[in-house]
């Protein structure tokens, strides 16, 4: 039971605590409206201020398989020789596309390092494509360096070119002197020479001044390539999203279509050097068979005119059928024995480990074939991987681990076969031998004759079979297509995608209602004042009332002016039913409870601190118990500054002159406030030089004893406790102290302290008020009205506003 009691205190609380922050809020709206002005009038301003930026985006498939190539179907049957074989990664190509080596291609091409600008209403406005009138060339700055100028061009067609800033080694340089010229001619400038070319939209006879800005290439090749965004459109698709923010529209556009470009064309390139190295290799066999072929052909037309050999074609045919089948035999063994021994050549040739092996290579092996095929591709992987990165990137090294692997796997097969192409050729060789032999009527010419002749079929098999292999790899190339196909062109919406408009006033919105409260819960947070009546609710110490802060108020519209406060102002007043009147009003009800016998009429009124309001709120309690009335009289006790005694003039003689024995008639000191009838006060009078001894006399108690008797109830102001001695000697006559707080001004540490005084019983049936109580702290702790009281007090009008609890 005890905890849900508990819990539920904790919520009222918790509430309570919410609702008191919006009470706080709500009494310094000004604050809001004035903090919404101001982020509302930044973000316009930034709005205004920033170029809006524009997005385009594209969607591109990437053919995979038989998709790479425009042909098919006949194609097909050219397959074996490891042509129209594509195949395409999505990952790898959304990678390609995004290397920095395309996009730098994209800047060079574009010249998306030179950006031109015009004056606008409130920025200066990117210009480009049909709005760009002329091209500004840099011929001698370096690439990287980043340079400015601007272009002013006459009606005439004149050219002055000025406000020149450049950096070199970083150091930054500028120059404000103007260089005049022409258009097309080389200027001299701070820069280099200048080039100033019209575009195909310059109009002659207008005026135009142009600001250009030129980024480097690699600072230009970063920002695009950060702005460029690519994206799979869906995991079971091969289409690629492309987008890209830019000032310019047409610019996103441009450098979308040239990304798309120029990756078509280097995927192009790299397709095609398996094709290029095998027509290189192909040539220079060409050339070299060529050669051979002719020196067979003179040697044996050269033999026969020596030797006068007849035609022995028709000799033997029977021995001569076995001995051409068996060269037939020996010819193709010899063929692929050749090109067997020439690849194992380039492969062990250690120079040729980062190229690519000759396709096609008529080996018949076709184990060895797909080993070379496949030692292509992932060459061709290796060489973009390094383009895209380095040698020493991890990828990079496992390709070559499995280059090395495979190369000497490839050496392995291509000795085997040797083997096994010797083995057989030797074979038929014998059987060939055997053949010959048997042909004993031929002369020894003729077996010289059919030797060479031997030679020159092998190398006119071999020069046709490398012109057949040759045109094949010219189809290769020449059907070889893009591996893209443009889904989506570049497009983009007509209304900018930045500055988000409504997104920015939201967030100045946000901000202007998030900074005052921020100010106000931090404000609220780091004050160690006691603000007011919860402050205090843990003590025992029972209060007898909370009087608000009493000021002049200007009008409302003046919230910028503080509220002035009031000093020595008898607020109470007859039949006013303002908050402070009816708080004087609650906190006479409790005096007139705590008085049970009228012969205990005696207060006395003290604090910690100066400037709590003792004074104030005696002189008011008094003239409101007058105003039911009662007699009552009020002793100014502070004998060191006689704020009580201010409240009727000061008077020179007082309570000092009867305790120093100038004076014997009390009556005659006692001086009748103007405010009431029954309100009386005994000023200080004389300011004395011992205090402290004056009221330690005998004539003090002598004093309050025949006041007791002459007035209803006798309140006595006294100096603060622990400050001087004056409280404690004046509080053995009287019998109850009203301890006075001040909102605003007492530590909240010292409420601890105050709570030991009490229960140490330290001055007689003490209780508490709590003064000062402002609409922030009141509205937090105290009354709670949901109106507001008025009263003209002299020429000025004060309002005090509480709400009641």
């Amino acid at each position: 039971m005890s905890n849900t009691t508990q819990n539920t205190t904790e919520q009222n609380e918790e509430s309570l605590n919410l609702k008191d922050f919006l009470f706080m809020c709500l009494a310094k709206w000004h604050w809001f409206v004035i903090s919404i002005i101001l982020t509302f009038s930044v973000a316009v301003f930034y709005i205004l201020r920033t170029q809006p930026t524009y997005t385009r985006s594209s969607q591109v498939m990437i053919k995979s398989d038989s998709k790479g190539s425009s042909i098919s179907g006949a194609m097909g049957d050219f397959a074996d020789m490891g042509m129209f074989k594509t195949t395409s990664s999505v990952d790898n190509e959304l990678i390609a596309i995004q290397s920095p080596s395309i996009m730098a291609e994209v800047v060079k091409r574009l010249q998306l390092d030179m950006n031109y600008f015009v004056d606008g209403t409130f920025h200066k406005k990117t210009i480009y494509g049909k709005s760009l009138p002329v091209n500004v060339r840099l011929m001698e700055i370096s690439d990287e360096a980043p340079a400015r100028l601007k272009v002013k061009i006459s009606a005439e067609g004149t050219v002055a070119l000025s406000d020149f800033e450049w950096s070199v080694d970083g150091d930054n340089q500028e120059s404000a002197d103007a260089v005049n010229g022409k258009l097309l001619e080389p200027i001299e400038t701070p820069l280099g020479k200048v080039v100033v070319t019209p575009t195909l939209n310059f109009i002659g006879g207008e005026e135009h001044t142009i600001y250009i800005v030129r980024n480097g290439y690699h600072s230009t090749t970063q920002g695009y390539s950060a702005q460029l965004q690519t994206a799979l459109n869906n995991k079971k698709a091969d289409v690629i999203n492309l987008a890209i923010s830019d000032v310019s529209p047409q610019r996103a556009v441009d450098v979308l279509n040239k990304v798309i470009e120029v990756y078509n064309e280097k995927w192009l390139d790299d397709k095609n050097q398996v094709t290029v190295s095998t027509s290189k290799f192909i040539e220079e066999r060409l050339d070299s068979i060529v050669k051979e072929l002719g020196d067979v052909d003179e040697n044996i037309s050269s033999y026969k005119s020596q030797q006068l050999l007849p035609d022995v074609a028709s000799a033997s045919t029977l021995y001569m059928s076995q001995s051409s089948k068996a060269a037939e035999e020996v010819l193709a063994l010899n063929n692929q024995l050749y090109m067997a021994r020439y690849i194992l050549k380039y492969v062990k040739d250690e120079s040729n480990n980062d190229k690519l092996l000759p396709a096609n290579s008529g080996i018949s092996a076709s184990g060895i074939e797909d080993q070379i095929s496949e030692y292509n591709t992932l060459q061709l992987r290796r060489a973009k991987l390094v383009a895209g990165s380095d040698i020493k990137n991890p990828v990079v090294n496992d390709i070559d681990k499995s280059l090395a692997s495979m190369r000497v796997a490839i050496v392995t097969s291509v000795e085997n076969q040797i083997v096994t192409l010797q083995t057989q050729l030797d074979n038929m060789k014998r059987h060939e031998k055997e053949a010959t032999e048997r042909i004993a009527t031929n002369p020894k010419q003729e077996k010289y004759l059919r030797s060479v002749g031997r030679q020159q079929q092998v190398k006119e098999a071999l020069y046709l079979y490398l012109l057949q292999k040759r045109e094949e790899n010219e189809l290769s190339k020449a059907f070889t297509a893009y591996n893209t196909r443009i889904i989506t062109p570049p497009t983009g919406s007509l209304n900018p995608t930045a500055p988000v408009k409504p997104k920015i006033v939201l967030i100045a919105l946000v901000l202007g209602f998030a900074l005052p409260m921020i100010v106000i819960f931090m404000r609220e947070n780091l004050i160690t004042t006691v603000r007011g009546r919860r402050d205090i609710e843990k003590l025992t110490l029972p209060l007898i009332g909370e009087i608000p802060m009493v000021t002049s108020e200007k009008p409302s519209w003046m919230f910028w002016r503080k509220a002035e406060k009031i000093k020595n102002a008898i607020v109470v007043e007859d039949g006013n039913r303002n908050i402070i009147n009816e708080a004087f009003r609650v906190l006479r009800t409790n005096i007139e409870f705590l008085v049970k016998e009228k012969s205990e009429n005696v207060f006395v009124t003290t604090s910690f601190n100066p400037g709590s309001g003792k004074s104030f709120i005696t002189m008011n309690l008094a003239k409101s118990l007058a105003l039911k009335g009662r007699k009552v009289v009020v002793i100014d006790g502070d004998l060191r500054h006689a704020s009580t005694s201010a409240y009727v003039n000061t008077p020179r003689q007082g309570i000092s002159d009867y305790l120093a024995n100038r004076t014997d008639d009390l009556q005659k000191l006692v001086v009748q406030s103007p405010s009431s009838a029954n309100l009386f006060v005994l000023p200080v009078g004389t300011i004395p030089p011992n205090p402290t001894e004056l009221l330690e006399g005998e004539r003090l108690g002598k004093c309050v004893d025949e006041l007791r008797t002459q007035y209803d109830y006798v309140f006595i102001d006294c100096p603060p406790i622990d400050i001087v001695a004056d409280t404690q000697i004046i509080e053995k006559f009287a019998d109850r102290t009203v301890f006075v707080i001040r909102a605003g001004v007492l530590e909240k540490s010292m409420l601890p302290e105050l709570e030991d005084i009490y229960q140490g019983k330290r001055f007689k049936n003490m209780s508490l008020i709590l003064n000062a109580t402002t609409d922030g702290g009141g509205g937090r702790y105290g009354y709670r009205y949901g109106y507001r009281y008025g009263y003209r007090y002299g020429s000025h009008y004060y309002a005090y506003g509480a709400n009641k609890k």
